[in-house]
């Protein structure tokens, strides 16, 4: 069974920076994309950014500039450094791998979410 397994939430003041990392385990063959969303209370999950395994990434205008994805493909590991946090930034934030190739078939893998709390 494949998980996503995240880490680095936290309270942070803004202006302030996080790191949140999320790592595979289990058995996987290969994950191509894998990328971050996150839920903010009452307000629909939402991209933050995207890297594919080729190290191409993609993010919400509301983060560019500040944020930066990265992995360690060797890991399936996926990070987001998070730099001048806004109070609006708080949210839950999923780590989500779209297309997971393990022994079991081709799955769509999402983390249990990490809380990011940014106040002001």
């Amino acid at each position: 069974q494949v998980q996503l397994v995240e880490s680095g939430g936290g309270l942070v003041q803004a202006g302030g920076s996080l790191t949140l990392s999320c790592a595979a385990s289990g058995s996987v063959f290969s994950i191509n994309t894998m990328g971050w969303y996150r839920q903010a209370p009452g307000k629909q999950r939402e991209l933050v950014a995207t890297i594919r395994s080729g190290g191409s990434t993609n993010y919400a205008d509301s983060v560019k500039g500040r944020f930066t994805i990265s992995r360690d493909g060797a890991k399936n590991t996926v990070y987001l450094q998070m730099n001048s946090l806004k109070p609006e930034d708080t949210a839950v934030y999923y780590c989500n791998a779209p297309r997971v190739v393990s022994p079991r078939g081709t799955l769509e893998v999402w983390g249990q979410g990490t809380l990011v709390t940014v106040s002001s």
